[in-house]
């Protein structure tokens, strides 16, 4: 069925205009005023702006970790996701060594067939890279459409890969069209700290950021881009969380390398005081790279304004409280790490960015949606309107003020990490492909209504120069 959405202020990352949208067969077919189409449904968006459905680049859905499996899987995931504002998602699928890339591949198409209620894609791990993987890496890339790599620099003896598997897969990713992503933090250091502070008898959940220094992930970060710059590849920093590593990226911008960054709405609106919560509370907040401490906030949003970072990920990995963060009752490092973020990414950029005069409304747009679509294969299919694109469209509420909180919630989890935060604006109905997934705030759409994204390969270009100065560092 055509629909037209009437109305509304059209905000892309380049424009802001007033006019109607038309949708055909879940395409935008055209963009005008006053656009007329027999037997179209009518969508009024007076007061309202329509943006470009949100792209999460960051999400693990149905992850197993530390002896558990996230609390969200990808029907509860995407459903949140979708009421955030959010019309797409990329997760992660893990490897594991003397794996086939293909099983990994499998067991996660397994786990979101029929499930998605908004379109997915993944990135690929890398945790070796032997001339096994090597032989199977341009398979992958061409006929699944993963075009981006993940190495972790951190946890040791599960995830952690060595600087000859990063400088591997960047010859690689250069040589494939794939964009390498990097959890930036000096592993080996961080698991000596640990053991140390565990021996002195710190155990409650504040050591897992005071043994996970800002320095460590400034080191990685530097470490990754140099070996980037070495390779002539390119390189995506995962949720940078501090100066120290905001700079390191800024520094290789500078000298002209392909190095871009993500940050997440939890370092953008809470700090490390969260962690030391009593009675056991500040395991909520345990993510890595930690929580920070305040200022570093503010160098953050300097580094999305000036473009040293480009977008905002959830890092959406949510682990109930009881039951699961209980684990590490009495070791911190035994606190399963992440936490539920994928529904209040879209709400938190908006009112902590646009409306206290941080960023733009155009700039939102970007980090929100355009720049993961441009960086990750999918512009401009996702993350702009445009006549041919994907009508995934959010027809958002910018004068809606409501208190963020778990009572309210969508995720399956017992906790919201932003309890009792205050945010302007708010996603009224939310369009994949189209089609309805949230209408007036109520979830009309269904399981397996997601599509699998095969993306294309990772368009190298220069980065453009900053727009201003980061505090505190150089750009």
């Amino acid at each position: 069925m055509k629909k037209i959405i009437k109305n509304g202020t059209i905000v892309t990352a380049a424009d802001t205009y007033t006019g109607d949208i038309l949708i055909e067969d879940g395409i935008i077919s055209g963009i005008g005023l006053k656009l007329e189409a027999p037997g179209a449904e009518i969508i009024d968006a007076s007061g309202c702006y329509v943006f470009p459905g949100g792209i999460d680049p960051h999400t693990h859905l149905d992850m197993p970790f530390g002896g558990t499996v996230t609390a969200d899987d990808f029907e509860s995931g995407t459903i949140a996701a979708a009421y955030g504002g959010t019309t797409t998602v990329i997760d992660f699928c893990l490897t594991a060594k003397g794996q086939p890339l293909q099983q990994a591949v499998d067991t996660w198409h397994h786990k979101s067939q029929d499930r998605a209620v908004i379109d997915y894609s993944f990135h690929l791990m890398v945790s070796e890279l032997n001339d096994k993987v090597l032989e199977e890496l341009p398979q992958i890339i061409e006929q699944e459409g993963i075009t981006s790599l993940k190495v972790f620099m951190a946890y040791k003896n599960t995830f952690q890969a060595d600087d000859g598997v990063l400088y591997k897969t960047l010859q690689a990713a250069k040589r494939e069209g794939a964009l390498v992503m990097v959890h930036a933090e000096n592993g080996d250091v961080i698991e000596y700290l640990v053991d140390q502070a565990l021996a002195a008898g710190h155990t409650d959940p504040v050591y897992h950021a005071l043994t996970r220094p800002p320095e460590l992930e400034g080191e990685a970060t530097g470490r990754a881009a140099y070996l980037t710059g070495l390779t002539d590849s390119q390189l995506y920093v995962v949720h940078v969380t501090c100066a120290e590593a905001a700079w390191k990226i800024a520094e290789a911008r500078k000298k002209g390398l392909r190095v871009y960054g993500e940050t997440c709405p939890q370092y953008l609106a809470l700090d490390q005081s969260a962690l030391e919560k009593p009675d056991f509370e500040g395991a909520k907040y345990v993510w890595s790279p930690p929580l920070r401490e305040q200022w570093n906030q503010e160098v953050l949003w300097d580094a999305l304004w000036s473009g040293t970072l480009q977008t905002i990920g959830s890092d959406q990995c949510s682990f109930n409280f009881k039951g699961q963060k209980e684990l590490g009752l009495g070791d911190f490092s035994k606190i399963p790490n992440g936490g539920p973020t994928i529904e209040d990414r879209f709400s938190i950029l908006y009112s902590e960015g646009v409306e206290k005069g941080r960023i733009t409304l155009n700039k939102f747009v970007d980090i929100i949606a355009t720049a993961s679509a441009r960086l990750f294969g999918l512009f401009p299919q996702k993350g702009t309107i445009a006549i041919g694109s994907d009508a995934d469209l959010v027809i958002f509420d910018p004068a809606a003020v409501r208190i963020l909180s778990a009572e309210t919630h969508h995720m399956k989890v017992d906790y919201n990490a932003f309890e009792g935060m205050e945010v302007k604006g708010e996603p009224v109905s939310v369009l994949s492909r189209g089609e309805f997934v949230i209408r007036d705030k109520v979830f009309v759409g269904a399981a397996g209504k997601g599509k699998y994204l095969h993306r294309k390969r990772f368009e190298a270009e220069a980065p453009r120069p900053a727009q201003a100065e980061i505090s505190g560092g150089v750009v």
